[in-house]
């Protein structure tokens, strides 16, 4: 049975983030997609309703560009 992963808005935001010159900006960023990409598949992820409206609420075209299929 996979582990459970409560994921929250930031990593949204990480997912979908315009590429920075800030280097921790830029690290947090790299990080989270290579988990989303490498290890997300090995967990069970669950998003809570709140996480689910406070990311509606960002910028659509961003999110349109990057999926996180």
């Amino acid at each position: 049975m996979s582990e459970t992963v409560y994921i929250e808005t930031s990593i949204f935001g990480y997912l979908t983030a315009r590429t920075t010159e800030n280097l921790i900006l830029a690290a947090n960023i790299k990080i989270t997609q290579d988990w989303w990409n490498i290890r997300r598949g090995s967990f069970v992820l669950y998003a809570s309703e709140i996480v689910e409206d406070e990311a509606a609420r960002g910028d659509g075209a961003i999110a349109d560009v990057h999926p996180m299929s």
